[in-house]
């Protein structure tokens, strides 16, 4: 009995589409690495935490106390 040929083909088709999954994984890291050597890194303040104080923070409006009605 002969044996089968196909397993090398089909580990030659997988490890051709490894090698092209690593070229494609390669040039993405490439371009990444371009652009954040072209863009500049961030300055200011970031826009979630503005105007936050450390410590304790007030309540918002909807959760003080309903005022009583004082009669003199």
């Amino acid at each position: 009995m002969g044996k089968n040929s196909r397993p090398s083909i089909q580990k030659r088709a997988k490890e051709k589409a490894r090698q092209e999954r690593r070229k494609e994984k390669d040039a993405r890291r490439v371009e990444t690495k371009e652009r954040r050597a072209t863009v500049s890194p961030r300055t200011g303040e970031d826009p979630d935490i503005a105007g936050i104080v450390p410590g304790p923070q007030p309540l918002p409006p909807e959760f003080d106390p309903p005022l009583t009605h004082q009669e003199s």
